[in-house]
């Protein structure tokens, strides 16, 4: 066995069924009473329900609903005035990947005691880092102060989670995990929480077509985003996260459908430098008859995911602007980038094609 570190993932989580409900005990717990909640506008009603279910000894100070995708700076700014004015002693950020990620955003700034409650697949409540959009251009920054101190997972907060964002959602979380299969500061432990993640989710993500209520599917998909994040929160991403960064916040792509549609292509790209990885995805994936790609391209197209970037307003003009900015900034890859063959990737997912290896 190679050589290898492992620095496990230091926050505290709590899983299961009805434990948003221990929310104000854990407020207690770290001597915390003046919460800040923070959501995006179309979960303020949730944001509202959480303030009602805190005890009275806790004052909840306000509630900022902005945030929104890529954590613009402009909007962490209003958010960190809005603290300012409030003086709350922590903050509590309800939904997903937008409202998770100004938390982060915030709380590196202010040093606030961070919860979150996850409502989605999205995985960054586990990982250190946090990507902001300054003028259009998406940048991510890590830190061990980033990461978030306690994360509260209740699938009851998932179960009306429309089934098309609990698609992208999850194939999100399988990136993070697919990407730290060959990671370059990949670890056996890592590897482990990549292959259950995925299992995991390949396994639910088509039972929700079915059953969107599904208890057993919801629990095992929220199960396997927090190992696919717990990955992407302890190793280094490549090719597929850098590409997804510079779509995300270059075009305003929606996150979590840009990360699904790239995701094949991305990964078919690296395929020929990482064949133990492949392998590795491969057996995570049912259907896949030992060729990962093939397991992803069916999954996606059992789980009716979106394929094509063009159906998100990205123009056929974006492409070659897209794969400048990709190839901009020098970043770690198992195999060599080369921007026409970037570029052909990104058109690929432009144009919502099968992933295949051949470039």
């Amino acid at each position: 066995m190679e050589a290898f570190e492992y620095r496990p993932n230091p926050a505290h989580i709590i899983f299961g069924s009805g434990s948003v409900a221990k929310t104000g005990h854990q407020l207690k717990q770290h001597g915390l009473s003046k919460p800040l909640i923070l959501s995006t506008p179309e979960q303020v009603s949730q944001a509202e329900a959480l303030s009602a279910t805190l005890t009275e000894d806790v004052k909840v100070v306000g509630i900022f609903s902005e945030a929104t995708m890529h954590t613009p700076l402009h909007i962490t700014e209003k958010a960190l005035q809005y603290a300012q004015e409030r003086e709350p002693d922590c903050l509590i950020s309800i939904g997903g990947g937008s409202t998770i990620g100004l938390g982060k955003a915030v709380s590196v700034r202010n040093g606030l005691f961070h919860i979150v409650i996850p409502t989605t697949y999205a995985g960054s409540e586990v990982t250190p880092v946090v990507g902001e959009t300054v003028d259009g251009k998406k940048t991510t920054r890590s830190d061990p102060k980033i990461l978030p101190s306690l994360v509260i997972y209740d699938i009851d907060l998932t179960m009306t989670l429309p089934v098309g964002m609990s698609v992208t959602s999850g194939i999100n979380a399988i990136a993070h995990a697919a990407e730290a299969l060959y990671a370059q500061s990949g670890n056996p432990i890592t590897n482990l929480f990549a292959q259950e993640g995925i299992r995991a989710l390949a396994r639910s993500l088509p039972e929700l077509l079915h059953d969107k209520s599904s208890v057993s599917a919801r629990s095992d998909a929220q199960y396997g985003a927090w190992l696919c994040g717990t990955c992407l929160g302890s190793v280094g991403m490549s090719l597929h996260h850098k590409l997804c960064h510079t779509l995300g916040g270059s075009f305003n792509l929606p996150h979590s459908e840009t990360h699904t549609i790239v995701l094949p292509h991305a990964l078919a790209y690296n395929a020929p430098k990482v064949p133990g990885a492949m392998k590795m995805l491969a057996d995570a994936l049912p259907e896949s008859n030992g060729d990962a790609i093939v397991g992803l391209n069916k999954l996606l197209a059992k789980t009716n995911a979106p394929r094509s970037l063009k159906a998100f307003g990205m123009k056929e003009s974006d492409i070659d602007k897209a794969a400048d900015i990709a190839v901009g900034n020098a970043y770690w890859n198992p195999r060599a980038i080369e921007r026409d063959l970037i570029r052909e990737v990104i058109r690929r997912a432009w144009a919502g094609e099968d992933a295949r290896i051949d470039l």
